[in-house]
């Protein structure tokens, strides 16, 4: 049986180092461009047309567009408006990323933890600055919680500092885990069906159902990420 681990292997393409540092083109850097590239292709072709009635294309990008903006309004309000755009992008790319790494031959950039990481780093870093920006020094005040006695603040503001800090952690661990978990078990029970021929259709049926809750995985992920990322734009902007 082939390691299942394998498939989680980053190859270069183009080979390239600038000034010592490594920047070459890579199957996980090429996953992505296709991800960010078959985003922008599905939302400007699908509204190209812009009909009254809508196509299919047409209505898909529009459920994309309508789902994300109640989930703004549901968790941010009116105030998450400007952020928008961002979120839908940051929905979007995790979205594509995990349903492109469900194709045969192709690489899920979403089962490494360093994207991962970086995609929620970049939420923490802007979330915090808006906090900033909105609340100035009062900002700091989301780290004392309401009502606890002085007493306890000694106890309770390191709790909630470090708390906060792991959100990155937390965010980034969550995807990364539940997508190479999945994708593992899909190789695992993928092998047995070669090794047992043809007494292998049970580990079949099996790679079939597991195929089936991947894809309902890779939009569970894509919205867990992103409605986390609304709750800590709710945060920030309202200091909850």
């Amino acid at each position: 049986m082939a390691d299942p681990l394998q498939q989680f292997q980053i190859n270069p393409i183009v080979p390239l180092e600038i000034a010592g540092i490594n920047v070459s083109l890579t199957n996980s850097s090429l996953a992505m461009i296709a991800a960010a590239a078959l985003v922008t292709a599905f939302m400007a072709g699908s509204m190209r047309g812009r009909a009254l009635v809508p196509g299919r294309w047409q209505s898909m990008a529009e459920i994309s567009y309508e789902f994300i903006a109640n989930m703004i309004r549901d968790n941010v309000g009116a105030e998450g408006r400007p952020f928008f755009p961002f979120v839908l992008t940051l929905f979007m790319f995790i979205l594509f990323g995990n349903l492109l790494g469900l194709l045969p031959y192709s690489f899920t950039f979403t089962s490494h933890i360093i994207v991962t990481f970086a995609l929620a780093l970049t939420v923490f870093i802007g979330v915090t600055i808006i906090g900033i920006v909105r609340h100035g020094l009062h900002f700091f005040s989301f780290f004392v919680p309401k009502g606890v006695p002085m007493a306890m603040m000694p106890l309770m503001v390191p709790i909630e500092i470090i708390s906060y800090l792991s959100r990155p952690v937390s965010l980034s661990i969550r995807l990364f885990a539940n997508m190479m978990a999945g994708h593992t078990m899909m190789k695992v029970f993928g092998g047995f069906v070669f090794i047992l021929g043809v007494f292998g259709v049970a580990p079949l049926i099996v790679n079939v159902a597991l195929t089936a809750f991947e894809v309902l995985v890779a939009f569970l992920q894509a919205y867990v990420f992103t409605v986390l990322t609304c709750l800590y734009l709710n945060d920030a902007v309202h200091l909850h």
